[in-house]
């Protein structure tokens, strides 16, 4: 599978000033992969250390010279490295802490060599900060789930968009309708992604999200005190039932108190298995300025994950309007999903929202989209009259001139108003600059 981030590592590895990298993301979202595949054709040699499989070479790093640290690794994995022609990867780097403290001087004393780290629980060991980073001497990228448009392009269906956004087709629109309604059951976990192009087979892949799920809970242990599991379990079986709601502690568990599970939800996050969609008030740019961190909604990391907790049955995807599935949280959450599988690589990415400060007022808007220095609001809609009253409500007291409704509508642009069907997302900001010059 072709994922986007192929183009960031090949400008990585052809930089003159490149730093050691850092690949960070959720638990089999394909970092591994993504690697071992460009280090296998991108270069004369690959050399992968895993940390868990092979701990002898956390021993490698007592050293942090990197010249004591490459001939420990030939001597362990009978492998030759070579500076300028060798991608050296240390997988599960979290396992040895060393080896994090060790990419600083990769950069300043070894410069030619091509390092890239990466682990599944990577984010404890940055967050816990119990070892000395190498703060500037390291670059980081963040690899997500696949995106609809990698989904597409797996499917061996990439060049729709393209014919579509050239030619306004009733058909195209139909048939790209479709492969989201697809996408709301598959989902962008590469396991899962696979398996369905192979087989097209909905009960294979609902068997791998069974197992990813087990696998995320099985991991608690591994980042987790046993006290602090016991809530992680409690919030991971509630969290599905709050998707793209504003969440409150109670609605987990009135009875476990709010400080036990926050303490859980940022562990989750950390994992990456949890988004926050923070309120903001709007009124400038950077909108993290303004969030208000007690009013926030969350989503999953993956929608595939999402509905198959929620057991939502594929026929009501299917065939109802995507907005109704479940109230519509299933809709925000692919929303939400894409607009941080678009965000630039080598932050995060946040989402927030907009809600009135008025009391009573129930106005509120999805999503706040940043472009040109302007804030953006987004309105996820049913279908083509959908009625758009916060979006309004914000335009006008922000002075908006453009909003956009991200529905199962047509493109088009009428009255300041921008409606984007569900598969164009990846191309927001390309239609705002046509739109809104």
């Amino acid at each position: 599978m072709r994922r986007t981030l192929e183009k960031e590592l090949f400008k990585w590895k052809n930089s003159k000033n490149r730093y050691p990298l850092l690949l960070r993301g959720a638990r089999q979202v394909g970092k591994t992969y993504l690697i071992e595949k460009f280090g296998k054709i991108e270069f004369s040699s690959f050399v992968s250390v895993n940390f868990e499989a092979q701990p002898e070479a956390i021993a490698c790093f007592e050293s942090l010279h990197p010249e004591e640290i490459l001939l420990r690794l030939q001597v362990i994995l009978k492998t030759p490295i070579h500076p300028g022609k060798t991608l050296l990867f240390l997988d599960e780097i979290q396992g040895c802490p060393k080896a994090i403290m060790a990419l600083r001087y990769f950069k300043e004393k070894m410069p030619d060599l091509h390092v890239i780290g990466a682990g599944s629980l990577l984010e404890f060991s940055l967050i816990q900060g119990k070892f000395s980073f190498p703060v500037g001497r390291v670059q980081f990228l963040y690899l997500k789930p696949l995106s609809f448009e990698e989904y597409l392009l797996a499917r061996g269906k990439g060049s729709l968009l393209k014919d579509v956004l050239e030619e306004e087709s009733a058909a195209l629109h139909v048939k790209l309708i479709q492969f989201v309604r697809e996408y709301f059951l598959i989902g962008g976990m590469p396991a899962a992604v696979a398996s369905f192009c192979q087989n097209q087979n909905l009960e294979e892949v609902s068997q791998i999200h069974e197992v990813l799920l087990s696998t995320y809970q099985a991991d608690f242990s591994k980042y987790a005190s046993s006290a602090e599991q016991k809530y992680l379990k409690v919030l991971f079986q509630g969290i599905f039932q709050m998707i793209a709601q504003h969440f409150k502690y109670s609605k987990v568990d009135p009875h476990i108190r709010s400080r036990e599970l926050k303490i859980a939800l940022d562990h989750l996050q950390w994992a990456g298995l949890l988004h926050q969609i923070f309120a903001s008030s709007a009124t400038g740019i950077p909108l993290s300025a303004q969030l208000k961190k007690s009013r926030f909604k969350t989503i999953f990391l993956d929608i595939g994950l999402t509905q198959h907790f929620l057991q939502i049955d594929p026929i009501i995807v299917l065939e109802n309007h995507l907005i109704q599935i479940n109230r519509g949280a299933i809709a925000e959450q692919f929303v939400g999903q894409e607009l941080l599988a678009y965000h630039s690589p080598y932050q995060e990415g946040q989402l927030f929202y907009w809600e009135r400060d008025k009391k009573g007022s129930e106005a509120e808007v999805d999503f706040l989209y940043v472009f040109d220095g302007q804030i953006i609001p987004i309105e996820v809609k049913a279908g083509p009259y959908g009625k758009l009253k916060s979006l309004q409500s914000f335009m006008e007291s922000k002075k908006s001139s453009i909003g956009v409704r991200i529905s199962q509508k047509h493109l088009s642009f009428e009255n300041g108003i921008l409606s984007v069907p569900f598969y164009l997302i990846g191309q927001l900001s390309n239609l705002l600059k046509r739109y809104f010059p």
